[in-house]
């Protein structure tokens, strides 16, 4: 998640720890804390992430122990509770959201011995590392899905904030509707916040009424299903499977997969081999997956859908690759017939596809 935006969450933030049990005369576990956006809920951002640990935790036992601060807003609060963590002796600290980076590197030059994780992060130092997963692949994949579930040919996507992350999913969201409907269009809202159960709900509702049958978001809760549930509408869940709060709504869940990435870290800061660097993993990584489908989706969509999922695991699809010349919404070519983005360019993406009717907000 990201954006710095100290002012989102009203609520006071609090400690919520963990503890392994530890054998006897062993060493002392190694403790890993979490600074967490927005508080854990059934399904989203946060519970992936929490998942993460959890799959830590019982991956490695009494050899760690773990914290977790939960709704710390991003800025100075973030500091504070980073701060306090590195204080408090842990070892290892992981701040999965892109408002946390800049607080994470102020605090990882005043505790050199500590190792930082910013998940979502862009900049690395001698004790700070970034990771983040190629949430775009996903994306393209659920439009191959709403592509063929449509029947007005109207996607609505309910959008944070329109940082590369978010464009990069709109975008790849928008080509693979198109692939298999040319004739799909995607309606974006932006909120500029990243959890607001009632403005997401509100988007959602708005753009229901414009036509959209199916819809996709990028924001914290699980508002936009329970939305398209109540209207009798077609969501994509995003983050989690949210087939609890939308079972009829939901045509597939993209998931993030942190606990792998969350276990080697923590192992290598216990066996002393841990380096910082920059790790971005997708689906071949093991790190987004799609599948969790409705029961509304044929099962040949589905074929499709997971068929496609395997060549972008086995690199023979990549969603920024252009078979024939990719515009913008405004009609520049962005990206040549057979040419394909590198990663820095899709990192530093700041256009909308063709397809998608909506302006980036400055």
């Amino acid at each position: 998640m990201y954006k710095n935006l100290a002012a989102a969450f009203a609520a006071a933030c609090f400690f919520s720890p963990v503890f392994s049990q530890q054998a006897p005369g062993s060493a002392p576990p190694l403790k890993v804390g979490f600074v967490q956006v927005a508080p854990i809920g059934d399904a989203g951002w946060v519970r992936q992430h929490d998942d993460g640990r959890k799959a830590m935790e019982a991956a490695l036992g009494n050899r760690v122990r773990s914290t977790t601060v939960e709704n710390v807003p991003e800025g100075a609060d973030a500091e504070r509770v980073i701060r306090d963590l590195a204080q408090q002796g842990h070892g290892l600290i992981f701040t999965p959201s892109f408002g946390y980076m800049e607080p994470t590197l102020r605090v990882a030059k005043d505790f050199p011995e500590v190792r930082f994780e910013s998940v979502t992060g862009l900049k690395t130092a001698p004790n700070v590392a970034t990771a983040n997963a190629r949430y775009y692949e996903g994306r393209y994949l659920a439009g191959i899905a709403a592509g063929r579930m449509t029947k007005s040919n109207v996607a609505g996507y309910v959008a944070g904030f329109p940082i590369p992350e978010v464009l990069q999913g709109i975008n790849a969201f928008t080509l693979g509707m198109r692939s298999v409907n040319p004739k799909a269009q995607v309606k974006v809202i932006w909120l500029d916040l990243w959890f607001d159960p009632p403005k997401e709900r509100d988007a959602a509702m708005t753009l229901f009424n414009q036509d959209a049958d199916v819809i996709a978001f990028h924001t914290g809760s699980t508002a936009v299903m329970q939305a398209a549930q109540e209207r009798g509408k077609l969501a994509i869940a995003y983050h989690s499977d949210m087939r609890k709060v939308a079972p009829q709504a939901q045509v597939l869940a993209v998931t993030h997969q942190w606990g792998g990435y969350y276990t080697q870290r923590a192992r290598e800061v216990l066996e002393g081999r841990w380096k910082p660097g920059s790790v971005w993993g997708g689906v071949r990584e093991g790190m987004i997956r799609v599948g969790d489908f409705g029961p509304k989706v044929p099962e040949a969509v589905q074929r499709e859908v997971l068929a496609r999922q395997k060549d972008i695991g086995e690199g023979r699809l990549q969603p920024f690759r252009a078979a024939a010349d990719v515009r913008d919404n405004e009609g520049k070519v962005v990206i040549a017939k057979g040419q394909s983005l590198s990663d820095a360019q899709i990192q530093q993406m700041n256009w909308l596809a063709e397809g998608v009717q909506g302006r980036i907000n400055r």
